[in-house]
């Protein structure tokens, strides 16, 4: 691994960045009191950080392809740069336009809630800085409170370098049970046998068929965009509004055996119900807010893994994506609920190659002097395609820790795109689905209420569930 060039949707995230909009994927786990004091698990943290081959990489232009760039191993590379320790020093409430910028020793955090509160807080903040590009992109903060108590660990990697699946299998490396493995896992790649630099005719007239089947699914794909955009994006005011830098994280957890419940009786999967949870949340939010619904159903972009199952994560990003639109207008949690099922069955009918939502695979065909000049107009039209991004990043079934330290929650953050106000990221785990809401702090500054919203809307399906007379999946036909 000393060098490797970006691959094409890699190149894509490193060029979008722009100081208002860091490209970089997040989570904020949150672990037990355990046995090790905080010195101890700093060190442990950058002890396993530094042993994960991927973490010494940083990016560097090349010559060629012209507006390219590679991932190549940082001589000079120093864990200690990339993890930090940041103290909770309870000293009463603090006015947010006079607290200083978040640094490395302490930092104040208050209310009600105490430590995890702020450490929410603390992450939405430290989301909002972008990662600095001369180093390998990624940063880990060790956030802790009182002695002996509960502590988080936030952890920041640039989109270029991974997508959900991957940031997964990179960042799981921190925890006990993964990193008790790794020597385990270790293997010698078979040889290769040599072959001539010179390719046969079989292998020219492969590569041909191959990319002329590319460019089709390509000018496919490209023809479905331009139909879906929307040249008039007018949605909700709150997930419209103007960017403002600013970053806020809440978080809610919702029980996965209700979700699977709900699905046992409805039909579909548990990501449908999920989906539904989120479109009657934002539903309920706007009408508590006294905003009014919007005229057309706000669109999500819904990622999609093209990794196969079971296989090796493999470097990059690896996915496509689905467009659904959200049912807010039917006031029917069944009916919003047949609704995404129904939606969702044609898209995956037509496959994650297919239709406008796939343009994460449109970057493939373009050459990285594109990506370098094109970002600009990349940067805008995402508010033409979608108005929020919802994904749900797997993680291990079995039980995690750090240091001894049970992990009792995982809360993944997702990167927000020019145009869009809210971004919605879910992870199931240990019997629950841990939703991470990243919002523009200005647009949005009560993600607490929505995140409540989907709490509430999870146990109105419930309700409507546990009841077997009650028709499922009504309300009006697509």
């Amino acid at each position: 691994m000393s060098s490797e060039l970006l691959a094409p949707l890699d190149l894509a995230f490193w060029h979008l960045e722009t100081a208002d909009h860091p490209m970089h994927l997040g989570a904020l786990a949150r672990f037990d009191p355990g046995p090790g004091d905080p010195g101890d698990v700093l060190a442990l943290l950058a002890e396993r950080a530094a042993a994960i081959p991927r973490l010494r990489m940083r990016v560097r232009d090349v010559l060629l392809p012209v507006g390219g760039a590679a991932w190549s191993v940082d001589t000079s590379f120093d864990v200690h740069r990339h993890v930090r320790h940041l103290r909770h020093e309870p000293h009463g409430p603090v006015d947010p336009a006079t607290r200083p910028a978040p640094h490395e020793g302490t930092a104040d955090g208050g209310g009600d809630d105490g430590f995890t509160a702020w450490a929410t807080r603390l992450a939405g903040e430290l989301m909002e800085r972008p990662l600095e590009r001369g180093l390998p992109p990624w940063e880990m903060y060790l956030l802790t409170g009182e002695p002996g108590g509960p502590f988080a660990v936030l952890v920041k990697l640039h989109h270029a370098l991974a997508d959900g699946m991957r940031a997964v299998a990179i960042g799981a490396g921190i925890f006990d049970e993964i990193a008790g493995a790794r020597p385990a896992r270790r293997h010698r790649p078979h040889p290769v046998p040599p072959r001539s630099w010179l390719p046969g005719p079989l292998n020219v007239a492969d590569a041909a068929r191959g990319r002329i089947e590319e460019l089709g699914r390509a000018l496919g794909v490209g023809a479905s965009v331009v139909r879906a955009s929307r040249l008039d994006p007018r949605g909700a005011p709150s997930l419209t509004a103007g960017s403002s830098g600013t970053r806020r994280l809440a978080t809610v957890d919702l029980d996965l055996e209700e979700v699977r419940r709900v699905r046992r009786v409805t039909g579909g999967t548990a990501n449908d119900v999920l989906l539904a949870v989120v479109a009657g949340g934002l539903r309920q939010w706007m009408l508590d807010r006294g905003e009014p619904l919007p005229a057309d159903d706000p669109r999500a972009l819904v990622p999609v893994s093209r990794r196969r199952p079971g296989g090796a994560p493999g470097p990059g990003n690896t996915f496509s994506a689905y467009l659904l639109d959200l049912p807010l207008s039917d006031p029917d949690p069944l009916g919003r609920l047949g609704a995404v099922r129904r939606r969702m069955d044609r898209n995956k009918a037509a496959g994650p190659g297919r239709g406008a939502g796939a343009v994460a695979l449109l970057a493939d065909q373009l050459p990285p002097l594109a990506h370098r000049f094109g970002a600009p107009l990349a940067q805008g039209a995402a508010r033409m395609l979608f108005d929020v991004l919802v994904t749900n990043v797997p993680l291990p079934r079995s039980r995690l820790s750090l240091g001894g330290s049970p992990l009792r929650a995982l809360h993944p953050m997702a990167p927000l795109a020019r145009g869009q106000a809210l971004a919605v990221a879910m992870s199931p785990y240990d019997g629950r689905v841990h939703v991470g809401l990243v919002a523009d702090g200005k647009a949005v500054p009560d993600a607490d209420r929505l995140a409540a919203a989907m709490a509430g809307e999870l146990a109105d399906l419930v309700k409507l569930t546990d009841h077997p007379d009650r028709p499922a999946g009504t309300g009006h036909p697509d």
